[in-house]
């Protein structure tokens, strides 16, 4: 797996609010920083990083295409200019944010722009975001499996998305979780915190090493530094088989990003 497990998201931060983000993450010890074109921050998180100690090559940066540029003609001029307002010559992964709303680009259109992308270095790996079975299914057609480095799709303990994970392990493509605390709501579930007091944890440790655990990613987002510290322990908790039967128990279908005009028919 090249996508690194454990990374910072930037969702909703700007300014000198995704910069401090930024260089207190990498301070600590994140290396994977995950932004996206319609977060309009794309030059706040190159800020940060020119900013920071830490070596350009030591950082894993993705970014994501909007809908508005899915298209060949567009595609990679769109990335040309998220590479400049990054300050990078390239960028680890690119990925399709959603699909083109009505299929306006398809799905083969857009990961042939991808790939050519990457055949010319602008971008390591390619891949997709908020992507169903049936849309994988076209991506892979289109570009092989080799080339589709991860499905970024949200999931935490009250939508474990079982359907698409399984299909996605079953043939080989890796899944980035995001929204994994479920916008804090799964901070306050009873059971994650009986399982946070066994363990000594807080219950945002928890439910990242339980994604972590299933072999997803994770680019939990925070403001504030202890915060920041506090989640990249999850790495180092390791839950035990009870634990995980008692958070597969959890689920239940709440999806909580799903925008009107982009969102694909979901698998479950």
């Amino acid at each position: 797996m090249s996508v690194p497990a454990f990374g910072l998201g930037t969702f909703r931060l700007k300014s000198d609010v995704v910069i401090s983000s930024i260089k207190n993450a990498l301070e600590l010890g994140y290396r994977a920083i995950d932004t996206a074109q319609i977060y309009d921050n794309e030059a706040d998180v190159g800020q940060a990083i020119k900013e920071s100690a830490v070596p350009r090559q030591d950082i894993y940066i993705t970014t994501k295409i909007w809908t508005e540029n899915l298209s060949k003609e567009k595609l990679i001029a769109s990335l040309q200019q998220s590479l400049h307002k990054l300050g990078t010559d390239y960028v680890d992964l690119t990925l399709i944010h959603w699909p083109s709303p009505n299929n306006a680009v398809s799905v083969k259109e857009s990961m042939e722009a991808l790939l050519t992308a990457k055949e010319m270095g602008l971008t390591r790996e390619i891949g997709v975001s908020n992507f169903t079975i049936d849309l994988m299914q076209q991506a892979v057609a289109a570009v092989g499996i080799e080339h589709i480095a991860t499905n970024q799709i949200e999931l935490s303990p009250y939508l474990q998305n079982r359907r698409v994970t399984a299909w996605a392990k079953e043939h080989g493509i890796h899944i980035t979780s995001y929204m994994t605390l479920a916008y804090g709501k799964a901070l306050q579930d009873e059971v994650i915190h009986q399982i946070a007091k066994k363990h000594q944890a807080t219950p945002a440790q928890v439910i990242l090493s339980w994604a972590m655990a299933l072999g997803y990613s994770v680019i939990p987002s925070s403001t504030k530094r202890e915060n920041l510290a506090s989640n990249l322990k999850a790495v180092e908790l390791k839950l035990d088989s009870e634990d995980m039967a008692v958070i597969a128990t959890l689920d239940r279908d709440e999806r909580l990003v799903s925008p009107e005009g982009l969102a694909p028919k979901w698998d479950n």
